[in-house]
């Protein structure tokens, strides 16, 4: 068994992609992860990768759209400036792309490689990517879900994550997540289901998992800037598992009433494959026409 560089090694990790846990990560004091290399390192980035809004937002706001919907008027240099004052949130998209990050990034691979393969779920992450999160004090992430699994580590302030059960449609109806899985429509917190989802307080050095698609919210801590990374990632399960979801809202669209995804394993994977092999004739027939 190959030693964890990054995560402190325990067996909540067999829990992957079953359920939210918590864990501690050996990455505080990281230079990649200081304000000071931040503020050089995001405004270097493309733009298309970095993303900012005002962080007064409710649960119910639109995630992917906060950049656009809820602008906070600053540049993204005065917003890292100003970012215990502004009431600000700041999202970096492959922060690895920058140089000062490429070795946290490979050792982050390594770690999930090896957590993958005793889980029994694929040899090697599929799409990785680092996110990059900095939040002024109080702000708040809208509830949303993630077509990936998830490691989120804390590395200033403090913040609560609420996770909800995967899966569960007392969340989310199986068609919501279907269309969303296909980008076909957005996921909608319903207040009811509050009860259903558990809260975890973080801090410096502790990190939790949020399983593929588990919806979860954020609210930041009144006493600092937050700072945070998540790695993100899919496995050859989890990967089936959005097939079938796209096969499941194609279906719909037909009239048709199919089982929803999580509840057999074989079932989910014949519809991957089926869907994989649909794509494949459509891609077929685009390159003949």
């Amino acid at each position: 068994m190959t030693q964890l560089a990054c995560f402190d090694d325990t067996s909540a990790f067999e829990g992957l992609d079953r359920a939210a846990f918590t864990f501690s990560h050996q990455l505080l004091d990281h230079p990649a992860l200081n304000l000071s290399n931040l503020g050089r390192a995001i405004p270097a980035l493309p733009k298309e990768q970095v993303f900012y809004s005002s962080g007064a937002l409710e649960k119910t706001d639109d995630f992917d759209r906060a950049h656009l919907d809820k602008k906070n008027g600053l540049s993204i240099e005065e917003t890292i400036e100003r970012i215990r004052v502004s009431n600000s949130y700041i999202m970096v998209r492959s922060p690895e792309d920058d140089a000062s990050f490429k070795d946290l990034y490979q050792a982050l691979i390594a770690d999930v490689t090896e957590l993958m393969r005793r889980r029994g779920v694929g040899d090697v992450p599929l799409d990785p990517m680092l996110y990059l999160f900095i939040a002024s004090p109080n702000s708040v992430t809208p509830f949303h879900v993630d077509r990936y699994s998830t490691f989120l580590m804390q590395f200033r302030g403090k913040k609560t994550v609420t996770i909800f059960p995967m899966f569960d449609e007392r969340v989310l109806p199986a068609s919501e997540m279907e269309a969303f899985m296909s980008h076909d429509g957005r996921t909608t917190y319903r207040p009811e289901s509050e009860a259903l989802a558990t809260p975890f307080d973080f801090a410096p050095g502790q990190a939790v998992h949020i399983p593929f698609m588990a919806g979860h919210h954020v609210k930041n801590g009144s006493d600092d800037v937050s700072v945070s990374m998540s790695i993100i990632f899919n496995t050859a399960q989890t990967r089936a598992m959005s097939k079938a979801m796209m096969l499941n809202h194609s279906l719909r669209k037909r009239g048709l009433s199919p089982t929803p995804v999580g509840q057999s394993g074989w079932r989910d994977l014949g519809k991957s494959l089926v869907f994989r092999s649909m794509s494949r004739v459509r891609r077929a027939i685009g390159r003949s026409s």
